[in-house]
């Protein structure tokens, strides 16, 4: 653009609203998420639908480790662990020096350092009472090992009397009614539970349609979504500042480590089961 064309160019108004534009961009949540809500009292009802795998995919649900923890910097560490799909990560190398430094407070900061794990799945929104327009409505759901178990049970019945069922089957599904409780100041999902067997209405051109209207799983574990190892390790050492209780081999660049170990299996502590923890990252984002 010539100096005499950037003259002519000046649009206040055009900027305005640009910058609207690029304010309501500017958010952590995701549109293609659908999130349950409860009342006052910490109590929600919904139900739900799982989809079966997306076109050209082969697993109805797909399941991404994350850290996120503050560092003795005050600054966070909120990552995707290299772990998910299959690699070395040096976070989980970190924790698992400081686990087998045989010293508690080293576990206690490897705790508060543990992965978190999270499944994606689609779902069609059947009942919402807080917010029907979501009826109908194709989402992706992220949730926790609890309600991950849950559909494993389903598939496997633990008792005779129950027959099992593809929780994701368009016809030999069944409706899942999530059921939320608030207990000791978590999200509670225990009682949720899986309905009768049922088709999902509709005739298969109906059906197929809702199966194109499916996001992809897959992508949330595509290369792109993942750092480095390199990357990760330098972003570790600036949230730690340093103060890593691990052997390390000094480099050209003294402010990086390179772990003298490979993980051995430190233990992960469980996953936290609520809502509050499916929502960690957002919060931390936007605080």
């Amino acid at each position: 653009m010539s100096l005499e064309a950037l003259k002519g160019n000046s649009n206040l108004n055009k900027l305005l609203q640009q910058a609207k534009t690029e304010t309501k961009k500017e958010t952590y949540g995701d549109d293609r998420l659908w999130k349950p809500e409860v009342d006052k009292s910490g109590n929600g009802f919904s139900v739900i639908r799982f989809l079966p795998a997306p076109e050209g995919e082969d697993l109805p649900w797909v399941k991404l480790w994350n850290h996120a923890f503050k560092g003795p910097t005050g600054q966070w560490y909120i990552e995707n662990s290299l772990t998910t799909i299959g690699k070395d990560d040096p976070v989980s190398e970190y924790n698992t020096s400081l686990w087998n430094s045989g010293i508690e407070s080293d576990k206690n900061i490897a705790r508060t350092q543990k992965r978190k794990l999270q499944y994606y799945a689609n779902i069609l929104v059947v009942s919402d009472p807080n917010h029907p327009e979501n009826n109908g409505k194709v989402f992706l759901y992220r949730f926790g090992k609890k309600i991950f178990d849950k559909v494993m049970e389903a598939m496997q019945p633990q008792f005779e009397d129950e027959s099992p069922i593809n929780p994701f089957d368009f016809w030999k599904g069944a409706n899942f009614k999530l059921k939320i409780r608030k207990v000791e100041g978590y999200w509670n999902y225990d009682k949720s539970e899986f309905d009768t067997e049922s088709a999902i209405e509709g005739d298969d051109e109906q059906l197929e349609a809702l199966w194109k209207k499916q996001y992809s799983l897959a992508d949330f574990v595509a290369d792109k979504n993942f750092k480095s190892y390199d990357d990760l390790k330098k972003r570790l050492d600036t949230v730690l500042s340093g103060k890593m209780k691990m052997q390390e081999t000094i480099e050209d660049d003294a402010t990086s480590f390179k772990p003298a170990f490979k993980a051995a299996g430190a233990p992960e502590a469980k996953a936290t089961e609520s809502d509050d923890a499916m929502s960690y990252f957002e919060k931390l984002a936007s605080s």
